[in-house]
């Protein structure tokens, strides 16, 4: 059989783009629950983030959800105000955002604005942003992040009233 010299430089071509391209590369969220994760029962809303509260249902966050990363926090005149951390569903392939703000702060400042999205790193994009005005909450959840593809953190961010500028901090990034 002959091959022409096109079809053979074609073919080298394609075997050293397969070689360069990585195999069974990891992916924000990809791979199995940590050994440690349990699967939460209850409602309630936790620091830990409890993918089963109502506040997380109300977001569409899928029960399967784990915490991927690490987590940060956000500080307000020195002091810790919220936590914020990234979350994956490898039942339903997206990621979330969660922040969940600390009962010492919530005591001095019970009334804030917050929000809370996925952060695509490459971007600056906020993907799943939700937006809460004057809220006494401390559990905060962003929508469904079809962001499983690309190299993300949480992002979460609070304002207290008088206020004019907001504190923010993002979980570990996630690639």
């Amino acid at each position: 059989m002959r091959t022409s010299l096109s079809s053979v430089g074609a073919l080298v071509a394609a075997a050293c783009a397969l070689a360069v391209l990585p195999t069974g590369a990891a992916q924000a969220g990809d791979g199995p629950p940590p050994k440690d994760h349990a699967q939460v029962t209850h409602t309630r809303a936790t620091p830990e983030g409890n993918p089963s509260s109502r506040a997380a249902q109300a977001a569409g966050v899928c029960n399967d959800a784990y915490q991927i990363g690490k987590t940060g926090y956000i500080k307000w005149r020195g002091h810790t105000a919220a936590s914020v951390k990234q979350f994956y569903s490898p039942n339903c392939h997206r990621n979330y955002a969660y922040m969940y703000k600390w009962a010492s702060f919530h005591r001095a400042h019970p009334r804030m604005y917050a929000n809370v999205a996925v952060h695509k790193v490459r971007t600056s994009e906020l993907v799943g942003l939700r937006t809460w005005h004057n809220t006494t909450k401390r559990s905060f959840w962003s929508n469904p992040a079809d962001t499983v593809r690309h190299c993300t953190t949480a992002r979460g961010a609070l304002r207290v009233p008088g206020d004019t500028k907001q504190s923010f901090a993002h979980s570990s990034v996630r690639c």
